[in-house]
């Protein structure tokens, strides 16, 4: 019986993720923003019960990347496409097109897929991540579509940057930019140093913007991840 509570909690990630979706369609931005983080707890948990019960299978791991491709892949995607579709202001020389431009959104969950797929056979990172992790993704993308609800209609350059970021961040999903894991490792406040800056800065941000907030969070972290890519090899060059 117990080697079933893993999966379970992975089908209410992918539940969670459905609503989601639903959300999105009809512009309920802030709904959006909550089932996706309640995807993201279940996501976190599945594992953590797998391995308090000694429990986990391959079955659980093929689930666990069809719940994240919905929840963290199509359900971002979705709310950027009502985004680009009900909100956003377009300039008159794209209004030919302007019916097809917000499929465009979609490419964040073509990208997402690619992600997880590269994670599942990428046996470097078990630790941390290479490439921008689909959570992360997602975040960054509902809190964006939040805070934009509003603002997109006012101003044909929101368009632009919402445009620029889908590519930005496909790119980012698939790139081999070294992204530090958030999870404690150690209970040794220099070993986690860039955790606990993340949690606090995502904190006092969410505190100063609300949920909007969020996405310059994000932002910040893979901000971090670079520069501390680039000290790292800096300090393996500087010592050989």
């Amino acid at each position: 019986m117990k080697k079933h509570i893993p999966n379970a909690i992975t089908m209410m990630n992918l539940f969670s993720g459905c609503i989601a979706i639903v959300m999105a369609f009809e512009g309920k931005f802030q709904w959006v923003v909550f089932w996706v983080i309640m995807a993201a707890a279940f996501d976190f948990f599945d594992g953590f019960v797998a391995r308090l019960l000694h429990v986990s299978s391959r079955l659980g791991v093929e689930l666990d990347s069809l719940a994240d491709v919905i929840s963290f892949g199509v359900a971002p995607a979705t709310a950027i496409f009502t985004l680009l579709r009900q909100y956003s202001s377009y300039p008159d020389f794209l209004s030919p097109i302007a019916d097809y431009i917000p499929y465009l959104a979609y490419l964040t969950a073509v990208f997402s897929a690619m992600r997880l797929g590269k994670f599942n056979i990428d046996e470097r990172q078990t630790t941390s991540f290479i490439g921008l992790p689909t959570p992360a993704n997602a975040l960054f993308w509902i809190s964006y579509c939040f805070g934009m609800q509003q603002l997109a209609s006012s101003n044909v350059w929101f368009l632009y940057l919402t445009l620029a970021s889908i590519l930005l961040f496909s790119i980012l999903l698939v790139s081999e930019i070294p992204m530090f894991s958030l999870k404690i490792k150690n209970r040794t406040f220099r070993g986690n140093i860039k955790q606990l800056v993340i949690v606090f800065l995502m904190l006092g941000l969410f505190i100063w913007q609300g949920i909007s907030g969020l996405s310059w969070g994000i932002v910040a972290y893979i901000i971090i991840s670079i520069i501390s890519s680039l000290f790292e090899k800096q300090t393996v060059k500087y010592s050989k």
